[in-house]
């Protein structure tokens, strides 16, 4: 706050403290720039975070979701789909140089950030180097919201594409909940079956749902 009392704006304040002090309504703001008639940019911005849920709910929502909210016009959607979308690259480059075993909070954040938001379940393939590093992601698989269908297959066809010598498995769970059903280990095995016919290593499957995720290398399932 300057010194006669007026509260700095979202910008002002970030020039002057960083950008570790704002809000998440006041960073926000900064990204919607205005706010519409009979509302200040920043009670919009809090409008949205409690429609939303939450700011991550909220940056990785749908486009078409994004246009239904009132203020949010096809330019102001672009810009909270351009975050989004930048945050996913900015993860993808940091796992493409980094093993993704020795530092899987790197690899669980990308993992979070691409699928906790989806609602419908989607089964993703993480193809990594001899060294693990990620060669590539692959969104192989989407079902409903409590099943997705996974044929051994096809993964196995990707891998060999992308000359993978591991890989990590992944799946969300739009309710939320991060706990692995048997259907899940059941189909974990028969993926692990299919790759050890390549001499393809499985190492971890992980189940993401929203802010956690359970690690089947941590439960010691594989």
């Amino acid at each position: 706050m300057e010194p006669w009392g007026r509260p700095l704006a979202p910008r002002e304040k970030l020039k002057m403290y960083g950008p570790g002090v704002l809000s998440d309504a006041e960073l926000l703001a900064i990204f919607l720039r205005t706010g519409i008639p009979g509302m200040h940019v920043i009670q919009m911005a809090e409008h949205l975070l409690a429609e939303f849920g939450s700011l991550h709910q909220l940056v990785f929502a749908e486009f078409s979701a994004l246009l239904e909210h009132k203020g949010l016009g096809n330019a102001k959607s672009a810009q909270i789909s351009a975050v989004s979308e930048l945050a996913r690259r900015c993860y993808g480059s940091h796992m493409a140089r980094e093993d993704a075993m020795l530092n899987p909070l790197i690899t669980e954040q990308y993992l979070q950030n691409l699928l906790s938001h989806r609602e419908r379940e989607v089964f993703v393939v993480l193809f990594l180097d001899n060294q693990h590093r990620v060669i590539r992601h692959q969104e192989m698989f989407t079902g409903t919201i409590n099943s997705v269908e996974v044929h051994p297959r096809e993964i196995l066809r990707e891998a060999m594409k992308a000359n993978a010598a591991a890989l990590i498995l992944a799946h969300n769970h739009p309710s939320g909940e991060a706990e692995p059903s048997q259907a899940d280990r059941l189909i974990t095995e028969q993926v692990i079956k299919a790759c050890q016919l390549l001499d393809i290593r499985v190492l971890d499957h992980l189940v993401i749902g929203r802010g956690k995720s359970v690690s089947f290398a941590e439960r010691g399932w594989i």
